[in-house]
């Protein structure tokens, strides 16, 4: 495979009730890109959560004594973002040196819920993750199909830490036409070995590929990844989540 990636620029700032798929159609006929079947939308959280709404006013929220505790014990945050971590929140996996680990509604472990105070729309605001990932990424592929008649894969993102390594990385948290996995159980290596175990992540793979382009001050929300073989499918981003039971680490 040969696979292109590229940046899909001129994407407004993108706020709540905006058609994302009419803003990024349009920026990408600037562009001069146009779509073809199997390619595969790769979008940043966030512009999603603008278009969907999920903002929060630090102003308007009030901590509760849990959250004023936590603020007070293992973060420096102010204690009403801890309390908008808190709503987010189905369950707390850790909390020591200034970490807030938790899971959030769709199952996803990760730092403070994944609420972020960067690049949000103004001051006294922050982001929250979609409320269904999945869904969003359904929407915009159904979306771009009605309108350009192509049949696209679509990634939704974010960037998250990693256990046993440092450094952030972009994960898959939404998907749509595209499976989450490539299974390669079955097959046999290059010495006609039979795989056993070998599923690849392939999703997350694709994620942080684009995220190498999607950098936090460059203003690129979106890319085109063109090139990777893959089979159309349904698409979820539940299958990159480790079973509690199966999970050795928490």
């Amino acid at each position: 495979m040969s696979i292109t990636i590229s940046p899909i620029t001129g994407i407004p700032v993108i706020r709540p009730g905006d058609d994302l798929a009419t803003h990024l159609l349009s920026a990408m006929d600037r562009s001069r890109l146009h779509l073809a079947d199997a390619d595969i939308l790769v979008i940043c959280q966030k512009v999603v959560s603008k278009a969907e709404g999920r903002i929060a006013r630090i102003a308007d929220i009030t901590a509760s004594p849990f959250a004023e505790q936590i603020a007070a014990q293992t973060t420096d945050k102010d204690p009403r973002i801890v309390e908008i971590i808190l709503r987010e929140t189905t369950r707390i996996v850790k909390m020591n040196r200034g970490h807030l680990i938790v899971e959030t509604g769709p199952g996803w472990v990760c730092a403070n819920a994944g609420v972020d105070e960067s690049n949000s729309l103004e001051d006294g605001t922050v982001i929250l993750l979609p409320a269904d990932p999945d869904a969003s990424a359904r929407r915009l592929k159904d979306a771009v199909r009605a309108r350009t008649d192509k049949d696209v894969a679509v990634l939704i993102t974010d960037t998250w830490g990693r256990p046993w390594r440092d450094g952030l990385v972009d994960f898959a948290i939404g998907i749509a036409g595209i499976d989450a996995m490539l299974d390669l159980r079955g097959e046999t290596d290059m010495n006609g070995r039979e795989l056993h175990h070998t599923v690849m992540a392939q999703a997350d793979a694709l994620a942080a590929t684009a995220g190498l382009m999607m950098r936090k001050g460059a203003g690129l929300p979106a890319v085109l990844v063109r090139g990777y073989a893959f089979k159309p499918a349904k698409g979820s981003a539940a299958p990159l989540i480790r079973p509690r039971e199966l999970d050795l680490f928490r």
